[in-house]
């Protein structure tokens, strides 16, 4: 006899949370738990340290090792009398809010783990031992610790095939699309802190090659594109290499910098995208070239190509 198809996958939902919680387990009861005992004599690392690497992952493995797992085997050893795990996973995705501090602070803690490894040799020595452990399997710390960040996206997914193939008559059909209604929400909740902060830090990238000026440091703009440009000068015919940077509310107008020490380029200009208009110039001597009017001044510029330049105007 063929198993049914939303079987199937909520078995491979329980496998996949079992081999998440043996994960979480080496991740708090193994690599935090021996970094802390180390951290607690003194010599090796801060405590603080280890704390700040390791943010929230005690109460994500609580969790998931205590509640959502055993609820999960409960569901599926009793699956033939009652199909379902809708309103188990109605319980989880709440919690699942956890995940937000751990996702914000991961990209933190990795820098920790090497900054950490380059200061301290003892350290580095432990996590290298641990990392030698069968139960490692050949992986770095950072590899296990980005798993917490890629489980939401996965009971996403694994949730969604497990609707589309439940038989419309389903007594879990009501649960189980409300679940991932949830569960959809609090990806999208994790999905925005991930991408709020590589926003944030692509931002403070393109600030460090502008060579952090006061007046442009401004967490809420959006880069929008940025590039090489040519300016056309028509008192003597000829262009000069520029680079622009244009964010939601401003364009930046800057020449690369000869010595490269500390910042990349020297704001020119800065004009304000309110108020601004563009249009083509077609300008036989110099080709792809468009006009920037804004209230600071007007810009003759010259793409490298005609996709360029639609780009720049678009």
């Amino acid at each position: 006899l063929q198993e049914p198809e939303e079987k199937k996958i909520a078995l491979e939902l329980l496998e996949t949370e079992q081999a998440y919680v043996n994960r979480l387990h080496l991740l708090d009861q193994i690599f935090y738990a021996e970094l802390m005992k180390e951290a607690k004599t003194g010599k090796v690392v801060p405590e603080e340290v280890v704390k700040m690497i390791f943010s929230n992952i005690s109460s994500i493995y609580q969790f998931h090792a205590e509640f959502f797992l055993p609820e999960l085997q409960k569901r599926m050893e009793d699956w033939n009398r009652n199909p379902r795990i809708g309103d188990v996973i109605q319980k989880l995705a709440p919690f699942l809010k956890m995940y937000g501090e751990y996702v914000k602070n991961f990209d933190k803690a990795v820098e920790l783990i090497t900054a950490w490894s380059e200061k301290s040799p003892p350290f580095q020595e432990l996590i290298a031992d641990i990392q030698k452990r069968k139960v490692c399997a050949n992986l770095t710390l950072q590899h296990h610790m980005l798993e917490p960040v890629q489980r939401i996206p996965r009971y996403e997914l694994l949730l969604k095939d497990y609707v589309r193939k439940l038989p419309p008559e389903s007594p879990d059909r009501g649960d189980a699309e409300k679940a991932l209604e949830m569960i959809f929400m609090v990806a999208k909740h994790s999905n925005a802190a991930i991408a709020e902060m590589e926003r944030l830090q692509n931002l403070w990238v393109v600030y460090q090659r502008l060579g952090l000026e006061d007046d442009i440091v401004d967490p809420s703009n959006e880069l929008i594109k940025e590039g090489p440009i040519q300016k056309v000068s028509t008192r003597n015919n000829s262009t000069s290499e520029k680079y622009l940077f244009l964010f939601n509310n401003m364009l930046l107008y800057c020449v690369p910098k000869v010595i490269q020490v500390g910042a990349e380029f020297q704001v020119h200009l800065r004009m304000d995208v309110d108020g601004m208009k563009v249009r083509e110039l077609n300008d036989t001597q110099f080709p792809h070239t468009f006009l920037v009017s804004g209230k600071q001044r007007t810009l003759e510029l010259q793409a490298r190509s005609e996709e360029e330049m639609n780009a720049w105007i678009k």
